[in-house]
């Protein structure tokens, strides 16, 4: 099936009386910003993150109590959990924030912990009357459209908003939320958001406007921007949690710099685990960005017509796919049309690829989708990855086709697993970090830590770590043992690393009781012999306690445990009072005494 819905002279003459000046925005940049609250004034350019927050992540196994305890030992501060995940917002005193990030970032029982990053849109602008849908025919959209329209599959688009009454769009659209307002209200603020719904999933074979790469996709828009297309890693980070939870299968983010946002990268993986993938502008500043790769979102990098990088596309070894996004015709706020240049454009056209191919095959998991779509991809450049292309340019009819004719190979093959720190005969008190060193031909989709048998946290996330309570174990030997566990479910156990716990113990200061039960105080010995009978506790138990019998002072009988028995031969002893004198001392050395006379 061959679909193309044209743009008519009457709607090109139209979409050029909206746009008589026409600003296409673009993947975003850092720029500085202050906070939300004081977006609309002039300082709001004075610094590139928020005020009165921060980002951290937890290291498993940290219970709320604990973190609560150790942010008000470095200053204070209160955390909000981000939907499902582990990510926290920590709320604090404005002008704390690099301080309170300086201290957490080396704190042994935080992942990370980082600045709220602003992010701004980068304006580069472009000819909108000269657009065409060159880029459908160079990813081969056409072909793939014949086996997938992208019908069932919802795409989560994180920017500025979506226009919802635009033509093209509004049969598309689900409910979305409003980050930046903390409200359901999702309509456009400042355009950028319905230039990318539109390149991924304006609907296809309306006869009006655009076509789109997979135009039967829903769009679920995310606002994490103010009105001048500003957002903060932490709404970004909100937003991807938020779409995970929901089942969201594809995510897209037109902003750069945001695979060096610790925050967002940790969001994107908690999307991955949970079946979806996560898009992102490689950014529009031409360079060498230099940012360690990642394999929890893919960057997407920006070709033209002749399959060249955009001279303005950052490149480097984090990039991995490439897309049109040159002169592409999308839609724009206000119900028109225009084009659009960037990776934020080039980024929505991968998406859209990916939404294709979880149509075609929905029981794909989001890791082979992934691999489908690198090893479909046009190789450009230097064979292999390289960092202008990345794996190279999206073809949605190879992409398609490769997951519809996809063959899952059983994979038998169990994770490489080893607990890295503590080392064996540590000794350890209070709360613990330990790091675990996890690896997989596929990837390590968890990892449980136990010690002594019963399980302390599980990790999901690379670099596997948790924050280990050693005080709920008993002082003493421990055993630690991580597993690993891949995707198909196979499992492997480190080897057991034996640690010392050695926890402050509180001091006994509660003396025993101790009682002379035979004969009675006061009372007549025999004539040849009595039965003497002691008998005594402790709040730590009775049988760790040391009694010794004294008999006019001297020793005459000693036991350990609650119980001490003594027969007296009173047969010679001399007329007069004797005096019996029973001594309890319990493990901490606290003592009692119970003294009696007798007369003979």
């Amino acid at each position: 099936m061959h679909i193309k819905t044209p743009v008519t002279a009457t709607q090109t003459k139209t979409s050029a009386r909206r746009f008589a000046v026409a600003v296409v925005s673009l993947a975003a940049g850092l720029t500085c910003g202050s906070a939300i609250a004081q977006s609309n004034s002039t300082s709001a350019t004075s610094q590139a993150y928020a005020a009165g927050r921060i980002l951290v992540m937890p290291r498993a196994g940290l219970a709320d109590a604990a973190l609560d305890k150790i942010l008000k030992e470095n200053g204070g501060g209160k955390a909000r959990r981000v939907g499902k995940s582990e990510l926290r917002i920590i709320d604090l005193p404005p002008g704390r924030e690099k301080q309170m990030v300086d201290r957490l970032a080396r704190h042994p029982h935080f992942k990370f912990a980082e600045l709220d990053y602003k992010v701004a849109p980068s304006l580069v602008p472009n000819d909108p009357y000269a657009g065409s849908e060159w880029h459908l025919s160079k990813i081969a959209a056409q072909k793939a459209w014949d086996s997938s329209l992208g019908a069932g599959v919802t795409l989560a688009v994180l920017d500025s908003g979506v226009d919802p009454s635009h033509p093209d769009l509004l049969s598309r659209l689900v409910p979305g939320w409003n980050f930046y307002d903390n409200n359901s209200n999702t309509s456009d603020v400042y355009g950028h958001g319905t230039l990318v719904a539109g390149s991924a999933a304006a609907t296809i074979n309306n006869g009006i406007g655009v076509a789109s790469v997979s135009g039967q996709t829903m769009i679920m828009p995310i606002r994490v921007t103010d009105t001048s297309g500003t957002g903060y890693s932490s709404m970004i980070a909100s937003g991807l949690t938020y779409a995970a939870d929901r089942g969201v299968r594809i995510a897209n983010i037109s902003f750069a710099n945001q695979p060096i946002r610790a925050a967002v990268v940790s969001a994107a993986q908690y999307m991955k685990d949970k079946g979806g993938l996560v898009f992102v502008a490689a950014g529009n500043n031409g360079i060498d960005e230099g940012f360690t790769p990642t394999t929890s979102m893919i960057p997407v990098a920006a070709t033209d017509g002749s399959d060249i990088k955009a001279s303005w596309s950052s490149f480097g070894s984090y990039v991995a796919l490439a897309a049109p996004g040159v002169s592409i015709y999308t839609t724009s706020r206000g119900g028109g049309y225009t084009t659009a240049s960037g990776t934020s454009i080039a980024t929505p056209v991968a998406a859209g690829v990916a939404a294709l191919m979880f149509a075609a095959r929905p029981t794909l998991t989001s890791a082979q989708v992934e691999s489908v779509l690198f090893k479909t991809a046009v190789d450009l450049g230097s064979p292999g990855r390289d960092s202008y292309y990345g794996y190279g340019r999206v073809d949605a009819a190879s992409a398609v086709a490769a997951a519809l004719a996809f063959t899952s190979t059983t994979d038998t093959q169990a994770p490489s697993v080893s607990i890295a720190s503590p080392i064996g005969s540590t000794t350890l008190s209070g709360l613990a970090p330990v790091n675990v060193s996890a690896t997989d031909n596929v990837g390590v989709t968890r990892v449980e830590l136990r010690v002594n048998g019963a399980l302390v946290a599980t990790d999901t996330a690379s670099p596997f770590g948790f924050s280990w309570d050693t005080t709920i174990v008993p002082s003493g030997t421990a055993s630690l043992v991580a597993t690993a566990y891949d995707a198909a479910g196979n499992s492997k156990a480190s080897s057991t690393v034996s640690v010392n716990v050695a926890n402050n113990v509180v001091a006994d200061t509660i003396a025993p009781t101790v009682l002379i039960t035979n004969p009675a105080n006061g009372s007549t010995l025999g004539a040849s012999k009595a039965v003497i009978s002691v008998v005594a506790d402790d709040n730590s138990g009775s049988s760790a306690l040391r009694q010794t019998l004294y008999i006019n002072g001297t020793s005459v009988a000693s036991a350990v445990g609650g119980a001490l028995t003594y027969t007296w031969n009173t047969r010679r002893l001399a007329s007069g009072t004797y005096t019996i004198q029973a001594l309890a001392v319990d493990a901490a050395g606290n003592s009692t005494s119970r003294i009696i006379q007798v007369v003979r």
